[in-house]
C-alpha cells in the first residue's frame, strides 16, 4: 500500500498539534529534606496519571490517528481518497487523544503547609488518606504524611 505524502505530512501536524494539548498539571515545590507544620487547606484537582506523564501525544492519538486514516482512505478515489485520509487521521487522532485523556484522569489532592519556620509549602499528592486541615504533619520526598 503505497502511503501519499499528505498523508505523512499531516499525521506529523497533528502530532505537532496534540503535544501542545498536554496537561502540565501544577508544580510541586520541592524540598530539601524533612519539614514540619500544620495542613493549612487541601485542595481536589483533575489531574493526568500514568502514560506518557500527561505530556506529549499518548497512544489513543497515534492509534485514533492510524484507524481514521484507514477508514479514511477506503472512502473516494484521487484527490477525494487523499482528502478522506487527512480527514479520518486528524478526526481519529483528536477523537483518540480524548478518550485516552477521559480513561487517564485522575484526582489529585494539593496539599498546603503552613511550616513550622513560619513559611508555606504546597506538595500535590494522588492521595490524601485520613489528612485533615489542621493536622499536624511532615513533609518528606514531596509527600505529605500525618505522625
Amino acid at each position: 500500500m503505497k502511503t501519499p505524502k499528505i498523508v505523512i505530512a499531516t499525521f506529523l501536524a497533528v502530532a505537532a498539534l496534540m503535544s501542545g494539548c498536554s496537561n502540565t498539571g501544577s508544580t510541586t515545590a520541592s524540598s530539601s529534606g524533612t519539614a514540619y507544620g500544620v495542613v493549612e487547606a487541601i485542595d481536589m484537582t483533575s489531574g493526568s496519571s500514568g502514560g506518557m506523564g500527561g505530556s506529549g501525544i499518548g497512544a489513543g492519538a497515534v492509534i485514533g490517528g492510524v484507524v481514521g486514516g484507514v477508514l479514511g482512505h477506503q472512502v473516494g478515489g484521487g484527490k477525494g481518497q487523499d482528502i478522506a485520509t487527512v480527514a479520518g487521521v486528524v478526526g481519529g487522532a483528536v477523537a483518540g487523544h480524548q478518550i485516552e485523556k477521559s480513561r487517564t484522569q485522575q484526582n489529585t489532592y494539593r496539599v498546603r503547609v503552613r511550616l513550622d519556620n513560619g513559611g508555606s509549602q504546597t506538595v500535590t499528592q494522588q492521595s490524601i488518606s485520613d489528612l485533615r486541615v489542621g493536622d499536624r504533619v511532615r513533609i518528606d520526598n514531596d509527600r505529605v504524611t500525618r505522625y
